[in-house]
């Protein structure tokens, strides 16, 4: 701001442009009469102030981004044919969003959630957006049940204050969440800050090369400033401190050019080895193990430039599963398939029906069709043809070209009904491993910690009881005792086993 001081100040004008007559008075009869209707400027400023908030986000409300660019380290086009990622060195800007889930604005940066990872890649072939978490799988399988996960962690109707006993009771009765919370409830689940967390994909994601071979991939963007935690005490702590802390954090890094970096990693699994492979692969909240499908370092990401306003760069923004480039599609994951109409829709409720006119969102390649007029649609094609086919020179679809990626379904009956289990799918083996072969003892001892903490604030008692006996213990056995004996609970004979498959 202090660069502005000197400057020459621009004349304050209405939003067509015309002089303003005054910054200060309104129009009125005399100086203590009544103020006018026919005060057009005086109306306009009030209409606008009154429409300047739009309607938040339901989940990821609060947040903060930045601009930057990806870089391509390493060729890729024995699997994908995208443009953006063709030739190694190419460059292409982007404008990535970080948030908490749950969180309502104005909320402790540092709470316990997840954190969204949300990247909008602005290519030659259109803008490609990618959607993900700073955990590589999710609370649920199914978009039928993604409502009401969401509704079990925000506010409950009557109180209109958060519950952990409404999130406790979601959870155990949806044992597929258990390796999401088994992330969240570790000190993963409360990241020193956005720069020190890795971001994923989660989904699974298809690549088609020139030759139109298929890939099923995962995405993996590693920090490259290492991965450092809030233990439970200190998240807390940074409650009083600095409730904006992440958000603050990362625009004084870019602010000092301190440019904070990430190494995409991509899974790569061949497509034929999707049909047997030991978990399906397209279920979100497992992952594909690396000794399985080790990643592959593809490219870079850096973040270098902060927004120039808030609200035009990082509330405007929007993100869409649809927006696709050609050599990327989806996969059969349902979560993608459901999230590929949503995410658009939300972006026409949120922001309005030209939200992909918007500076943030638009892509920087010029956009062709045949969509005209409606609400807030500034944008046009002068005298272009409104329809197709036509005769005079309107844009024409090279399907040849451009195809649409996709893969072959055996017809079956329609129904409604969970995946065709795997070899090895089990809603806790993924979960288990986590607690015994990758977390250290100093891990597993803070997540009890956090878990029996959460599990003290408001939870009913039967709710913990079914929490250590049928969510834990199948986990860990002693994952379960110990969480048990934090609480003051009685381990029953039943938690002592380990769940078996699930059922189809």
């Amino acid at each position: 701001m202090s660069k502005q001081q000197n400057q020459q100040r621009p004349l304050t004008t209405t939003n067509t442009g015309s002089p303003a007559p005054s910054d200060e008075y309104s129009l009125a009869v005399g100086p203590d009469g009544p103020v006018l209707m026919q005060d057009a400027y005086l109306i306009e400023k009030l209409a606008h102030f009154v429409r300047e908030r739009i309607p938040d986000r339901v989940y990821h409300v609060k947040g903060g981004g930045a601009f930057g660019y990806f870089e391509v380290t390493a060729d890729v086009t024995q699997w994908t044919k995208a443009a953006f990622l063709n030739q190694v060195g190419k460059r292409t800007p982007l404008f990535v969003r970080f948030s908490a889930v749950a969180a309502d604005e104005g909320y402790p940066d540092t709470d316990r959630d997840v954190r969204g990872f949300a990247f909008k890649f602005y290519t030659e072939e259109g803008n490609y957006d990618l959607v993900g978490n700073n955990t590589p799988v999710f609370f649920v399988r199914d978009p039928m049940k993604f409502p009401d996960f969401i509704h079990s962690q925000l506010r409950t109707p009557d109180t209109g204050l958060r519950s952990n006993n409404m999130q406790w009771d979601f959870w155990t009765l949806s044992p597929e969440s258990a390796h999401q919370v088994m992330i969240l409830m570790s000190d993963r689940g409360t990241p020193r800050s956005w720069q020190h967390m890795n971001g994923y994909g989660s989904s699974t994601y298809m690549w088609e090369n020139a030759e139109g071979k298929k890939f099923w991939v995962k995405y993996h963007f590693k920090t490259e400033q290492g991965i450092q935690n809030f233990t439970d005490a200190e998240a807390r702590a940074m409650f009083s401190e600095d409730l904006d802390y992440h958000r603050r954090d990362l625009w004084e890094a870019i602010a000092r050019k301190d440019y904070p970096s990430w190494r995409l990693e991509m899974q790569i699994m061949p497509f034929e080895d999707a049909a047997n492979y030991r978990f399906n692969p397209f279920d979100i909240t497992k992952v594909w193990p690396h000794k399985d499908y080790p990643t592959i370092q593809i490219g870079r990401m850096v973040l270098d430039r902060n927004p120039d306003n808030f609200f035009a760069q990082v509330t405007q923004v929007t993100f869409e599963v649809a927006n696709l480039v050609p050599g990327i599609g989806p996969s059969p994951d349902k979560m993608v398939l459901a999230r590929m109409f949503s995410y658009g829709d939300s972006g026409r409720y949120r922001v309005g029906t030209n939200y992909a006119q918007l500076p943030v969102n638009r892509p920087i390649n010029e956009a062709h069709n045949y969509n005209k007029d409606g609400p807030m649609r500034y944008h046009h094609y002068g005298n272009q043809p409104v329809y197709a086919p036509n005769s005079y020179g309107g844009p024409q679809a090279d399907p040849q070209r451009y195809h649409d990626l996709g893969w072959f379904v055996d017809a079956g009956e329609i129904m409604r009904t969970a995946y065709t289990p795997h070899a090895e799918d089990d809603d806790f083996v993924q979960a288990r491993s986590l607690y015994r072969d990758v977390m250290s003892e100093t891990d597993r001892q803070n997540l009890v910690n956090n878990i029996v903490t959460h599990l003290s604030h408001g939870v009913e008692r039967f709710i913990q009881e079914r929490a250590v006996e049928s969510y834990l213990s199948p986990v860990d056995p002693d994952l379960g005792a110990q969480v048990a004996k934090g609480l003051g609970l009685k381990i029953t004979p039943q938690s002592k086993g380990v769940a078996g498959k699930r059922a189809p």
